[in-house]
């Protein structure tokens, strides 16, 4: 449990370097993502992010598994 733990950290604080360094800029800005709104309120819902995010995910871990 503790590694898995110290591997995920590790991988957060990588993805967080590659965000602020600009990277991952695309990242929300996908086509099928939503955003709507006027002059007071925003509303975004990340669709094709998450389905994206969700196959990376699924991805890794069956390889971790392995």
């Amino acid at each position: 449990m503790g590694n898995m733990l110290i591997t995920v950290g590790v991988v957060l604080v990588i993805a967080g370097l590659a965000y602020k360094a600009g990277l991952l800029n695309w990242l929300g800005n996908l086509p099928g993502d939503l955003r709507l709104g006027d002059e007071n309120r925003r509303v975004y819902i990340p669709i094709t992010t998450m389905i994206v995010l969700s196959i990376a995910l699924s991805l890794l871990l069956s390889l971790w598994r392995r």
